[in-house]
């Protein structure tokens, strides 16, 4: 039985077809008992945590994890929801969410879907213009908030909006919000449902709503322009949630050691809930299947926070592997013996990994690595991990073969906000490196071969921009109709604008957005990507990002890795400048920087190969708006800052370019 035809076959309680608040209530039924969220104390000064006698919840102490169960949870998120409608929230009516994720999202997330409403959604660094866009565009109800830093950004543009009410999470403090009517705290609202709360009033109120209204309105992370809303009903995705489970979930065909997602797993999640991979993969599907989420109390804490609750997976973006590999690396770093040990085990795992045919030898070699190096690794990462999720992005082949190696396997998918997002994912009994792996049954696909040339991909099966149907993918934009129109086929089929390669296997591989292709004066067309993920495992770049759209050879800008510089500067003898300006500029460091791009040239083509580059005095982050809430380069706004350096990259095409 082939893998599609397992998922098809499968049938699990946790797999119907019914709208979100519904399907949250028949997972509470089922594991009354055992435990839904764990919340991390010492962070916030939660409402619901607070220490009159009406808060619902218990503080958590500083530093570690209380847990509620899905009796608890769906007590709270009853009341919520009644408090909601309390203010007026009806079917239909948008309500915003802006906050960090964490325990209360999820509350308030089902606490707004049972009361009717539509959840849209505000990125946590959104600036006072998009916020002011991004509940005005939905025409917002009202909006919850996490503390009153962001309640004073609302503020600021509470008189272009029509809000009825604000609700914050944490306790208020400053007298002049306590004393307004429209400003609730959570415990505030939950104590109103409370006093409304009806249970045959708030059944009503499920009933009342159909798969196809709309849930939610999830805003693109506006890389190409102004954010556009995507509708996503209930169908869309609790479509998803089911197609997901399909692929995670315990089917009778999976192997003993195959994991599964089930009522005993625990997820560790903290990107954001405000973007769609999160908000189904880790959120939806997870409650749907009964399992216990856990938040962690920021990216910084990962490793520590997978290690306290010992998560069994987790969901997140190629940046944060990244930045757990370079935290492996450094923890050693600050012992000697340890380094050693570790750079040889990585070593052996890339032997390992490289050999057609491993010999005994290099059987025995892993074995030791193994129980020395990488067993100590799992251990402090809680010592439960079965796998974890990335998307949101290409994730370099390296890298992510080498956390396979360790035991730590990274199933790579792909999806967009439009398909409620997850279109193919690797499954856990067969995960093959450097793909997305197959799509998820129930999701149709066809590729559109003419925006790309064939001389340009060469490998087996068939090239080009992937194009989408199914009950998971949106029908539009909230309020644009021509951008509708623009984003299908005149047969219905949603153009993703990305490239992909279907293999004979079925998996995917992802190549590149067509946006974002790069298209050289001589004809020849480079994916950016891979390009840039070869530098990941690289030791002196931080990050990269190619140019050289129009141009007659590949340039890049690179983000120098301050610290793998320093240490090796340090073996060498060698001396560095401390300020970043200077060091962006030293001799020594462009000449180790000038011979790893020649190692990362060596696995491309010619004409792929980057002929010149610039180094940049800061990392791209969201904190400077250089990247998305998502951690997606915003590589206009890259280009635009760094417009000087591009131009002296390509200062008289100096460089001839290959014709290979």
């Amino acid at each position: 039985m082939n893998l599609s035809e397992a998922e098809s076959r499968f049938e699990h309680r946790a797999i119907e077809l019914d709208t979100l608040a519904e399907m949250f209530e028949r997972s509470v039924e089922r594991n009354g008992d055992t435990a839904a969220q764990q919340y991390k104390g010492g962070i916030y000064d939660r409402s619901l945590a607070g220490d009159g006698a009406e808060t619902p919840i218990e503080p958590a102490p500083d530093g570690e994890f209380a847990s509620i169960t899905y009796d608890e949870m769906g007590h709270l998120v009853r009341r919520i929801a009644a408090g909601f409608r309390d203010l007026g929230i009806t079917d239909g009516e948008r309500v915003g969410m802006f906050a960090d994720t964490r325990m209360e999202w999820a509350l308030s997330d089902f606490g707004i879907l049972a009361a009717g409403g539509v959840v849209t959604t505000v990125y946590k660094s959104s600036s006072p213009d998009q916020i002011r866009y991004l509940l005005d565009d939905p025409g917002a109800s009202g909006v919850v908030v996490e503390n009153e830093n962001l309640l004073e950004k609302v503020l600021t543009v509470e008189d272009d909006l029509d809000l009825e009410f604000v609700v914050v999470f944490d306790e208020l403090e400053r007298d002049e919000h306590a004393a307004r009517d429209d400003i609730l705290t959570l415990a505030d609202l939950y104590r109103r449902g409370a006093a409304a709360f009806d249970r045959e009033a708030y059944d009503s109120w499920l009933e009342a709503r159909d798969v196809d209204d709309l849930a939610s309105l999830i805003y693109t992370s506006g890389t190409t322009g102004q954010p556009k809303g995507v509708t996503l009903t209930h169908r869309n995705l609790r479509s998803n949630v089911n197609q997901l489970y399909r692929r995670y979930g315990p089917r009778p065909d999976k192997g003993e050691d195959d994991p599964s997602v089930t009522a005993d797993s625990t997820a560790l999640t903290f990107l954001p809930l405000a973007h769609v991979f999160e908000r189904t993969a880790g959120h939806f599907m997870r409650f749907a299947a009964g399992a216990c989420v856990a938040y962690a109390e920021s990216p910084d804490t990962f490793a520590e926070d997978l290690a306290v609750v010992e998560a069994d997976s987790t969901t997140s973006v190629p940046r944060v592997y990244e930045k757990l590999y370079d935290g492996i690396r450094e923890s050693a770093a600050e012992d000697e013996d340890r380094k050693e040990a570790l750079e040889w085990a990585f070593d052996v795992a890339r032997r390992y990994n490289e050999a057609d045919d491993p010999d005994a030898e290099l059987e025995s070699e892993l074995a030791d690595a193994d129980e020395l190096v990488f067993a100590t690794i799992r251990e402090k990462l809680g010592g439960n991990i079965e796998f974890m999720v990335s998307g949101g992005g290409s994730l370099s082949p390296e890298l992510c073969e080498l956390f396979h190696t360790m035991g730590l396997p990274i199933l790579e998918g792909y999806g967009m906000t439009e398909a409620a997002p997850v279109v193919a994912t690797n499954p856990p009994s067969d995960p093959r490196i450097d793909t997305v792996g197959p799509v998820l049954t129930g999701v149709e696909t066809k590729l559109d071969s003419s925006v790309v040339r064939e001389a340009d991909f060469d490998d087996e099966g068939e090239v080009g921009e992937l194009l989408l149907k199914g009950p998971n993918v949106t029908e539009g934009y909230w309020e644009k109709p021509s951008a509708t129109d623009r984003a299908f086929t005149e047969d219905g089929w949603f153009r993703t604008g990305d490239i992909v390669h279907e293999r004979p296997d079925g998996y995917l591989e992802f190549r590149e957005r067509t946006k974002q292709l790069i298209v050289l004066s001589t004809g020849k067309n480079v994916a950016p990507g891979p390009l840039e993920d070869a530098f990941v495992s690289t030791d002196v770049v931080e990050q990269a990002m190619v140019v050289g759209d129009g141009e007659k050879f590949v340039g890049a800008l690179l983000v120098p890795n301050v610290e793998g510089l320093a240490d090796r500067a340090e073996r060498e003898g060698v001396s560095l400048p401390d300020d970043i300006e200077s060091l962006v500029e030293n001799e020594w460091v462009l000449e180790e920087v000038e011979a790893t791009v020649d190692e990362v040239n060596e696995g491309f083509e010619s004409y792929e190969t980057i002929k010149e580059f610039r180094l940049v005095p800061e990392g791209f982050t969201e904190e400077n708006d250089l990247m998305t809430p998502t951690m997606k380069k915003k590589r206009s706004k890259i280009e635009d800052r760094y417009e000087h350096l591009v131009e002296e990259i390509y200062a008289g095409d100096k460089v001839e370019a290959s014709s290979d």
